[in-house]
């Protein structure tokens, strides 16, 4: 049986590929082979930096649902979106189709992201009761902003590429198939001589008293719209983590919060809807 996630090389580049058709959802395969190829690109001496692409129509579309409710199995997404950006050697991510959830949260560890022109990427956790869990609280607002963190994860609607490039979401843009875009991006990379690029060593760009008024605002927003939201008002305070605490410290305090949603029973019946959904649409195309 073919793995869903392979490594290897072309020239100094290492090439990370996930295969996990439909949408290369997260699951627990996903994770490992991406954490023992990570690893392994970081031990080979001739690479000198490491691309991930996924084939089919999307990038990592998200975690795999069907896990959500069951025992966690490392390496959860944390473990696997630090060791990435942990990494020594420069990493590039190269999206196409709609990069959520843990998708986006995988290439926010990425040291750079490069984006064909028709992606769309974004957090919908909110929509299933939940936040995302795999960093993206605490290195979203450090890359664009309180303002724009808070938007993207209780609202929950994907951005488009062209925004993701005017945020700084990405770094670029492209319109060929992506392993050939990405090959000569990385190269691109190799010849800069790029360092590499943690987010989450980075400083939230807004200043204090201007993160304060907007969690302020948000959070007499919630009440007023979303009185009966249970993720809505742990989402805030994940994104007010990552403002006052340094990365470790702001991802234990998401991990609590995080799962402090997966125990809702707001969450259980906000995915067994989406699970129902999904079944009366399938049966229409019956």
């Amino acid at each position: 049986m073919p793995s869903v996630v392979e490594l290897t090389r072309e020239g100094a580049v290492a090439l990370i590929r996930v295969d996990n058709p439909p949408v290369n959802a997260l699951g627990h395969a996903v994770r490992a082979g991406l954490l023992d190829a990570f690893m392994a690109a970081e031990q080979d001496p001739q690479v000198e930096l490491v691309m991930l692409y996924c084939t089919g129509k999307t990038f990592i579309a998200g975690a795999d649902i069907r896990e959500f409710g069951q025992p966690p199995q490392a390496p959860i997404l944390q473990e696997l979106t630090l060791a990435i950006e942990n990494c020594s050697k420069p990493s590039l991510a190269v999206l196409h189709g709609t990069v959520l959830g843990g998708g986006l949260e995988i290439a926010l560890a990425c040291h750079y992201r490069f984006a064909r022109c028709a992606t769309r990427l974004g957090l919908p956790e909110t929509c299933l009761g939940l936040l995302p869990g795999g960093g993206g609280t605490q290195r979203l607002p450090r890359l664009v902003g309180v303002a724009t963190a808070l938007e993207m994860i209780l609202c929950g609607e994907p951005i488009d590429a062209t925004q993701a490039l005017r945020l700084g979401l990405v770094d670029g843009l492209f319109d060929e198939e992506p392993l050939t875009a990405g090959l000569k991006r990385a190269r691109q990379l190799l010849a800069d001589q790029v360092p590499v690029r943690r987010i989450g060593q980075a400083e939230v760009p807004t200043e204090r008293d201007q993160a304060a008024a907007l969690f302020a605002a948000k959070r007499i927003e919630i009440q007023r719209t979303q009185p009966d939201s249970f993720s809505a008002p742990r989402c805030l305070a994940a994104i007010e983590a990552a403002t006052c605490l340094p990365l470790i410290e702001g991802l234990q305090r998401e991990r609590a919060l995080f799962l402090e949603c997966m125990a809702s029973p707001q969450r259980a019946a906000l995915i067994e809807d989406f699970f129902a959904q999904r079944r009366a649409a399938r049966g229409s195309r019956a």
